[in-house]
């Protein structure tokens, strides 16, 4: 049975960004719970494997306000099932632009069909998160550039580590 006041915010988090942090928190302080799920998509070719994912996406949520309210799971299914497994009603997206909400719409469309008992909520990201996106950060910091904008040293050290092993 879902709860439509257990939310859930997948995503791949390569890395998890500010932006990932601003949205989870602000639905942390909205719903009864919130489990971020992390998602093995090796069609995205991630940067990080998916158990430093999980560890750095656990350590840096620990520290939120609304800490206490939000567990990390990793899953490698069709969402609607995850979201099913952890008795969630409602899915949680970000959007940062219009071009996030035209394919989000898309998504939440096909979810709908699959689960009409599902909801889809969308969080504007906060404005100083707008142009935050991990494939950005991870350019930046291919190209040598400072991350430490966008993501927490942690992570900043963890990209960094990861791609000088490249």
């Amino acid at each position: 049975m879902s709860n439509p006041r257990i939310g859930f915010y997948p995503g791949t988090f390569d890395p998890v960004t500010f932006g990932h942090l601003d949205v989870i928190d602000r639905a942390a302080a909205l719903f009864e719970h919130v489990v971020v799920g992390v998602a093995i998509n090796d069609a995205k070719a991630p940067l990080l494997g998916f158990e430093e994912r999980l560890e750095l996406v656990r350590q840096e949520v620990s520290g939120l306000p609304h800490g206490e309210r939000i567990s990390v799971i990793g899953f490698d299914r069709l969402l609607v099932d995850a979201v099913r497994q952890v008795g969630a009603g409602t899915v949680i997206r970000g959007l940062r632009s219009a071009g996030d909400f035209d394919f989000e719409t898309q998504l939440s469309g096909a979810l709908r069909r699959l689960a009409p008992e599902i909801e889809t909520v969308f969080l504007l990201a906060s404005e100083a998160h707008r142009t935050t996106a991990s494939r950005i950060v991870k350019e930046i910091a291919r190209l040598g550039g400072d991350i430490a904008p966008f993501v927490s040293p942690k992570t900043a050290e963890r990209v960094r580590e990861k791609l000088a092993q490249r």
